[in-house]
C-alpha cells in the first residue's frame, strides 16, 4: 500500500525543478510547432500553394509519432524496433485519458 505523507524539503525541491523543465519543455514544443507551422505557411505561399498548408496539429501529430516511439523505444524515422509491451500501456493510459477526462465512450484495453 502506497503511504500518504507530506513531502520532505529534499523531496519537494527535487519536484520543482522537474516542474520547472516541464514548463519550459512544453514552452519549446508549443513555440517550435508554431514556427513550423509559421514557416511552412510562408513556404507554401511563395511557391503559390496556400490552400496546401498543413494546420499545427499536423506538425503535433509528427512529434507526437516521434515521442511514441522514443518512449516505445523505437527508431521514429523507420518505426522499427519498439518494445509492444510499453507501446500497449502508452495505448492504454491514452484511452484512459480520454474516458476520463473526455468521456470518450472507450473501453481501454484490459490490465496485462
Amino acid at each position: 500500500m502506497t503511504e500518504n505523507r507530506p513531502f520532505t524539503p529534499a523531496e519537494r525541491q527535487i519536484a520543482d525543478v522537474i516542474r520547472r523543465a516541464d514548463r519550459t519543455l512544453a514552452t519549446a514544443v508549443s513555440l517550435a510547432l508554431e514556427e513550423a507551422a509559421k514557416q511552412t505557411a510562408e513556404d507554401m505561399q511563395a511557391i503559390g500553394e496556400d490552400d496546401a498548408t498543413p494546420v499545427l496539429q499536423y506538425f503535433a501529430s509528427v512529434v507526437h509519432q516521434r515521442m511514441y516511439c522514443l518512449i516505445c523505444g523505437a527508431d521514429p524515422d523507420t518505426l522499427e524496433g519498439g518494445n509492444p509491451d510499453i507501446a500497449y500501456h502508452v495505448i492504454r493510459n491514452s484511452q484512459n485519458i480520454a474516458k476520463h477526462y473526455w468521456s470518450a465512450d472507450i473501453e481501454p484495453y484490459p490490465p496485462r
